[in-house]
């Protein structure tokens, strides 16, 4: 089983005498990062495979690595037919892709490359907060499309002195409450229990957290425990002034009740980075004026993208240098 620091026990790190470690990549990183993967391990890029099923029954036995990214999944399927891995390596702080409990079984590390994109996930959301709030972008296609010669842009809505309600507050929503703080807004938050570090007011029901804040911010990590958490009785209670604004995971979200919602005029307006099934999105989402419908870009600059992979390659040089991770993910 992985130890407490993410290594594997029992089993030896070293490097073969000859040649590079093998690594199989199923998931794509920037060009320079993928440079210095061929530089270091023996990369086979599975995408590059014709038959990828026929690929792995007959080479999966050789693969002690596997580096992903974020919605590139890595199931239990995949995991079965790689009997020498011994890591997983993903970029992205999210970890709803890989099956981590058939990792778990199998004693395979996983790490994850948290800490390195909060400012930019922090950025994105409140920069989404105010287009949505002050309908940016509608009024963007207002004055390309002419329509400004003809008359005047609708009133929109006020961000300063605000409420809001952030769901999770790990690093993430506490980057969200420190850019909140110079909008003058009021914070409380909801998450699974109460946090010593924070001044901010808790809210043990996202109920209750919903029907007081006017733009609510959701900041959980996805998977099983948050599925559908905001539900249509949350959504209900944010009211016709509130807005959604969601940078953490689609399925956090019940679509179907915030498509209907929207469509109603139940909720003001949502921002929305992430979906239940992207990158399809549902067709109502994309007839909204009211609702800003961005390509899961939260963490996406160069400089957070060159950071999380300087991370992955550093877990990957731990792990096999010294038998642990830097960031595990999977820990006893």
């Amino acid at each position: 089983m992985p130890s407490a620091t993410g290594g594997i026990r029992n089993i030896t790190m070293t490097r073969p005498r000859t040649g590079k470690l093998p690594l199989l990549q199923i998931g794509r990183l920037t060009d320079a990062t993928e440079d210095r993967l061929h530089q270091e391990y023996s990369v086979t890029a599975l995408w590059e495979q014709a038959d990828q099923e026929k690929f792995l029954a007959r080479e999966g036995k050789r693969f002690r690595a596997l580096v992903t990214a974020g919605g590139v999944k890595v199931p239990s399927s995949l995991i079965a037919v790689l009997p020498a891995l011994q890591v997983i390596s993903t970029r992205g702080v999210g970890i709803d892709h890989i099956d981590c409990e058939a990792a778990r079984s199998r004693g395979i590390a996983v790490s994850n490359t948290p800490g390195v994109l909060t400012d930019c996930v922090a950025d994105l959301a409140f920069g989404a907060l105010i287009a949505t709030a002050r309908q940016l972008a509608t009024a963007d296609r207002f004055v390309r499309g002419g329509t400004w010669l003809n008359m005047r842009y609708p009133l929109a809505t006020r961000v300063s002195r605000k409420r809001l309600g952030i769901v999770g507050l790990g690093r993430i929503g506490q980057a969200v409450c420190k850019r909140a703080g110079g909008f003058d807004m009021e914070v409380r938050y909801h998450s699974r229990s109460e946090r010593s570090d924070s001044s901010e007011e808790y809210c043990p029901s996202l109920l209750d957290l919903a029907a007081w804040a006017d733009f609510l911010v959701i900041c959980v990590p996805g998977g099983k425990e948050t599925r559908h958490l905001v539900s249509e009785a949350v959504l209900n209670a944010l009211g016709p002034q509130g807005y959604l604004i969601n940078v953490a995971r689609g399925s956090v979200v019940d679509e179907d009740a915030l498509i209907s919602l929207l469509i109603n005029g139940q909720i003001a307006g949502a921002a929305l980075d992430v979906y239940e099934r992207e990158p399809n999105v549902p067709t109502e989402l994309l007839e909204l004026e009211n609702v800003l419908l961005l390509p899961h870009i939260a963490s996406s600059t160069k400089e957070t993208f060159a950071d999380m992979e300087t991370l992955l390659m550093d877990n990957l040089h731990s792990f096999f240098a010294h038998g642990q991770l830097l960031t595990p993910v999977i820990k006893d």
